[in-house]
């Protein structure tokens, strides 16, 4: 299978290990490359973001309907194989349970980023609450997965992903960057292909990251996934599930690069 990945490197030498993204649902690997890509090979990191199969410039449109939460999976495996040495992985929404069914394999990794993500027990009762809360907007979603957006609108777009203030030209713009989505994916991640992960096959660092104003992750499932992974949870304020193109993005790469900074120091400390 042929994948685009985008890569963005340091003008230095890179940092220890380097970073692979993983996108969500209606999306692709560009969405990394608007801000968080730059940011980190500005800090010294390679930085390498993923479009799944069927997504962005990647082979496999035609039989998007068709594919499993497996074969991405087996994308992320393909990605990770292209990489000079292990990465961090990080992966939004979907691109969380992405990788972590990808770690039900290959525990050993550097470090994990969970991103506004699909929890480890699936995403069931997360959509029965948000169908419950926002009939409405979850009626919409399952139409844009269905169908694409051409079924949809920038500003039905703010209401799923972004915080009311975003600028009405940066919403036309992230608008193009959307499409369908698998519905056997989104149906494997309600239950048909649950993850058999569990924290003690880990040894390594987590974080979870989420967003005060998620429709889709809220901050009660962020703690829960951290508790889980027995991992620290950050919740920023003012910012919605979209969370590497909010306006406040930078809050969240800071947090992130302070992370890793410090995990890079602990490998290094117990190296000696």
């Amino acid at each position: 299978m042929k994948l685009e990945i985008i890569s963005r490197y340091p003008d230095t030498l890179s940092k220890s290990s380097p970073l692979l993204f993983v996108h969500g649902s209606f999306s692709d690997a560009r969405i990394w490359d608007i801000h968080f890509l730059p940011y980190f090979a500005q800090h010294g990191y390679e930085a390498h973001a993923v479009s799944l199969r069927g997504h962005g410039q990647s082979e496999g449109y035609q039989l998007l309907p068709l594919w499993r939460l497996a074969d991405y999976v087996a994308d992320l495996a393909q990605a990770v194989a292209t990489l000079a040495a292990p990465p961090v992985l990080i992966g939004h929404s979907m691109g969380g349970m992405v990788v972590q069914k990808y770690l039900e394999a290959h525990p050993e990794m550097p470090g994990l980023v969970l991103m506004a993500s699909v929890p480890p027990q699936g995403l069931l009762l997360t959509n029965l609450d948000m169908a419950m809360r926002r009939p409405f907007l979850f009626q919409q979603m399952a139409l844009l997965s269905m169908l694409g957006p051409g079924c949809g609108t920038p500003e039905m777009m703010r209401q799923l992903l972004f915080s009311s203030d975003m600028p009405q030209e940066k919403l036309r713009e992230y608008f193009n960057y959307m499409q369908a989505e698998s519905q056997v994916v989104s149906l494997d991640m309600m239950g048909i292909d649950p993850l058999r992960l569990t924290p003690g096959q880990l040894r390594l660092p987590v974080l979870v990251q989420g967003a005060e104003d998620d429709v889709f992750i809220s901050p009660p499932v962020i703690r829960e996934i951290a508790h889980f992974y027995r991992a620290e949870a950050q919740i920023f304020p003012h910012m919605a599930h979209a969370m590497m193109l909010e306006l406040n993005w930078r809050e969240v790469a800071d947090s992130l690069l302070g992370w890793l900074e410090g995990i890079s120091v602990h490998r290094s400390t117990a190296a000696v």
